[in-house]
């Protein structure tokens, strides 16, 4: 996906620079800068814990590089941030231990976005990963506002702010000044419910993304010049259902809303293939129904732009014409990584000693393996990172059942591979025989997931496996050439191995 995506994203962002650079069509314009991260998921260096070197490829500390040259170019910019900040890898697993962020201390990822003076920003589904205590505790941090305007307490009360308002001195391009006011209104895919049912039920409720904005995006654009979105949600398609995991596009078509920043998917938009021919997507000009978008990809890989020109129309302002598109910090040369950003010092002196005392946690012994692990064959063999998850969480799982009226049921265990390659070329486990520290257990298992024992019917077991086999493609045997077996589109964490029954999947039947 990034290998064929960013020429077109280098063009675009080329452009949109351009654009800048020309002189105004007619005084009074104001050319107004959006800048987006999304989906940084606790990369606030270019560091790889797990193999414990730097990552070019990640980091906000890279894309800080970025921010500021795209600053540097507009006289009047603002940076949001669209979620999963806090969760996803040992940095972020540190800081959430116990003890490991006291009341009164700030985060390390938001001490890092305070320093680099972050305009608002909205929460993610990882976000509440770690419980609402650590969560609540983390945003008290933020020096910039937090909004999300589908989620409440269980009692109707509001988590967080639906909406904020920025006011924010402009200057035009015949030199005037100008206080624009910019709305600012957050979203988070309602999954969360389902995602960490543990720790929200009874707690807070999540409600449909665009029902939400048409209760409160007229509201505040009665207050405002412009409305931004962030919304922490993928660009979906086809008939909108209500509670959509994806719904970006649907939002889009919701009027009053100037510009949308996306995020969650993991995917880059404008550019590359993945939302290409998509109806009411412009994927060349970054457009959702006509409104402009970006998805700058995760971890730090992009920087999302939209450059817009305002026009003063009576008392207001109204979006007379626009960029989009995004600034990646890296690219590929074969299986050379270049990189196409200076890491910022200044991100990597607030989080010094928190990376620093994560990497000695990470470094701490935790057993040994007698052969090697690897996931290169994860999805087309017996895997034995897989296995050792299986059998982990079987052990597990019959202690906690031991003395209850489930101990004697048959026990099976379900568990998918993570780094089974997709998101790079070197996405995989390979870990020597010998000492296994932290980091590799973390690297086997990657997410801070919440065991759990269900109950279940064999036909139930049946009908997940047939959902697990959705990440191979339909295969006729008669066809002559060669065609891919893995469906690419299908995360590879889709595909649980239930462990204790055995199956047979026939690749000449669609998948359902």
């Amino acid at each position: 996906m990034i290998r064929t995506a960013v020429p077109r994203r280098l063009v675009l962002g080329s452009l949109a620079a351009a654009m800048l650079a020309r002189p105004a069509a007619a005084s009074g314009r104001v050319n107004l800068r959006l800048l987006e991260t999304s989906d940084l998921h606790m990369f606030a260096r270019n560091f790889d814990y797990y193999r414990e070197h730097d990552d070019d490829t990640v980091g906000l500390d890279k894309v800080a590089g970025l921010i500021g040259i795209a600053r540097k170019e507009a006289r009047n910019s603002l940076l949001f941030d669209n979620g999963d900040t806090l969760q996803g890898n040992p940095f972020g697993d540190y800081i959430a231990r116990p003890g490991g962020l006291t009341d009164g201390a700030v985060h390390p990822i938001f001490a890092a976005m305070n320093a680099l003076q972050f305009d608002a920003a909205t929460v993610g589904n990882h976000e509440f990963n770690y419980g609402l205590p650590f969560l609540e505790r983390s945003l008290r941090g933020a020096a910039f506002p937090v909004v999300c305007s589908n989620i409440a307490r269980a009692n109707g009360a509001a988590f967080l702010p639906a909406t904020t308002i920025l006011t924010r001195p402009v200057m035009a391009d015949d030199g005037t000044q100008h206080n624009l006011r910019i709305g600012v209104i957050g979203f988070v895919t309602p999954q969360i419910m389902l995602w960490d049912k543990t720790n929200l039920e009874g707690r807070l409720t999540a409600e449909d993304i665009v029902a939400a904005a048409r209760r409160e995006v007229p509201k505040l654009r009665a207050q405002c010049d412009l409305v931004v979105a962030l919304c922490h949600s993928g660009i979906g398609g086809g008939d909108r259902t209500g509670h959509d995991e994806n719904a970006a596009l649907f939002l889009s078509a919701e009027p009053g809303i100037d510009a949308i920043f996306t995020g969650h998917s993991h995917r880059v938009f404008p550019g590359g293939t993945d939302y290409a021919g998509k109806d009411g997507v412009d994927n060349v000009r970054g457009t959702l129904n006509g409104v402009p978008a970006t998805m700058p990809g995760y971890w730090g890989s992009h920087l999302g732009v939209i450059d817009l020109v305002l026009e003063q129309r009576g008392p207001s302002w109204a979006v007379a014409d626009f960029t989009a598109g995004v600034r990646p910090i890296y690219k590929r040369d074969g299986r050379t990584v270049v990189s196409l950003a200076i890491a910022d010092k200044t991100v990597d002196d607030v989080v010094e000693a928190g990376h620093q005392a994560t990497r000695a946690w990470v470094a701490k012994p935790v057993g040994r393996v007698t052969g090697r692990l690897t996931s290169y064959f994860s999805l087309v063999g017996d895997d034995a990172v897989v296995n050792l998850i299986n059998a982990a969480q079987l052990a597990y799982a019959k202690r906690l059942l031991a003395g209850t009226p489930h101990a004697d049921l048959p026990m099976l265990s379900a568990a998918a591979p993570f780094k089974a390659g997709g998101l790079a070329p070197d996405y995989y486990i390979d870990i020597p025989a010998g000492p296994v520290a932290l980091r590799d257990a973390a690297e086997i298992y990657l997410y801070p997931n919440t065991i759990a024992a269900v109950r279940a019917t064999g036909a139930q077991v049946r009908e997940w496996l047939e959902r697990s086999a959705g990440v191979f493609r339909q295969i006729d045997p008669a066809a002559a050439e060669p065609r891919e077996l893995i469906e690419k589109r299908v995360p590879a964490y889709n595909f649980d191995v239930i462990a204790g029954v055995t199956w047979r999947i026939d690749l000449r039947q669609p998948a359902r």
